[in-house]
Formats: structure tokens, sequence, C-alpha cells
């Protein structure tokens, strides 16, 4: 079964989807009023489509359960991300392409988001996909398993380009694993843009009107 979504389109028959994943103990509501703010009179239509992410015990929240796309079992970087529950949400949001496909929209016209653990889905996912996207963005985030990334890199991934943000002061992903991230996305052969700003584990408005910019360029090229 897929996973419940909330969806929302900017006009009738979209050509374009953009598919964002929410961070730990939030749903797919979290982001749907962004939408306003981040869209463009001069884009084509758009699905946004917000998934919710399964109900699961998050051991570092002492295994109380809440929606996360994978379980965080501790604080450290290196070994927060339960890895087989990173590779379950993988394939779960790859079914949502592939139903975004059988709707009409091809992966060279959906752009895979994600905020916090949602963008590190995002990133795991881009590593590891066969038919390129037409973008992916990580918003306050890292890449987990880095240690497993050149082997989880699938031949032509890196046509995909890349949209990362980062607050300096956020106390959730230190901005120091979002910039060793994003170098080794780039190391990889990812074109990869690497914002921060002044805020904590959160998105700040210039951030979107970047991040409206950089989806603009994504739209134009197609």
């Amino acid at each position: 079964m897929p996973l419940d979504t909330v969806e929302h389109e900017t006009a009738p028959d979209p050509t374009w989807t953009i598919l964002w994943l929410h961070g730990l103990g939030a749903d797919g509501h979290d982001f749907a009023p962004i939408v306003p703010e981040l869209v463009r009179e001069d884009w084509p239509a758009v699905r946004f489509v917000f998934p919710h992410a399964p109900v699961r015990p998050v051991t570092i929240n002492n295994g109380v359960p809440m929606r996360a796309w994978y379980d965080i079992r501790e604080m450290d970087l290196a070994n927060r991300a339960d890895e087989a529950g990173v590779l379950e949400s993988v394939q779960a949001v790859d079914a949502l392409i592939a139903r975004e496909g059988e709707r009409g929209i091809p992966p060279a016209r959906l752009v895979l988001a994600g905020f916090s653990q949602g963008g590190a889905i995002t990133l795991a996912a881009g590593l590891r996909r066969r038919v390129p996207l037409a973008g992916l963005v990580g918003l306050s985030t890292y890449l987990p398993a880095a240690h497993t990334a050149q082997a989880a890199l699938v031949a032509g991934a890196q046509a995909q380009p890349v949209f990362m943000a980062h607050g300096t002061q956020d106390p959730v992903v230190p901005v120091q694993a979002g910039e060793q991230s994003a170098a080794l996305l780039r190391s990889l052969g990812f074109d990869v843009d690497w914002s921060t700003y002044p805020m904590p584990h959160s998105v700040a408005m210039e951030e979107i009107v970047a991040l409206g910019a950089w989806l603009s360029a994504r739209f134009a090229a197609a």
C-alpha cells in the first residue's frame, strides 16, 4: 500500500510533481502551508505531494511511537540512522514516484524534497536513483550512512542537481553535518547548491525565495 498523502495542485492537469517529506514527529500537513509562499506565477502546473511517514518507535525519544522515516538510535550522526529503516523508506518513496509516473508525471519532471529526517531520505534515495529525478532538495539535513555512500551510488544518479540549505544555529542537525554531506555529494559528482541562513532547525523566508529560484531553473531546463 502506498503511503497516505496530502496533495495540492497549483492548477488543473499538473505537469510537474514536488514530492516533499516531513521531519521527525510531523506529518504530511507540516509543509503544506509553504506552497503559496514558494509558488511563482510563471511556474507550470505543479502537484505537491506530502506523504505521511509510518508511525514507529523512536529510540532517542524513549521508544515513543511517532511518525518517522527511520528510527533514531543515538544523537551521534555516524550511528544516528537505522539503515534498514532508511532503505525501507527509500522503497516507499520510490513507490510514490512510480505512482506519479502512472499519473503522467515522469521522473524527469519530479523533484524530491525533504526537511530534516525527510531530507535524509531524499539524499539517500537520490544516490540510488537509476532513473534520475529533476532535482533533490535537502533542508536542514545530512546524508545518512555516509560511509556507504560510494557503494550505494548508482551510475547516472549524479545527473540530479541538489539544493541544500541549513541553519547556522541548528541544535538538531549541526550545520557542519550538512556541510560535510554537501561536500561528500560533490566528491561523488553531484552539482550541489549549498546555502546557510542564521536560523535554528527551521525554514526561513530567504531560504524559500532561494529554493523558488532554484526550482524555476529546473522547470526552465526541462
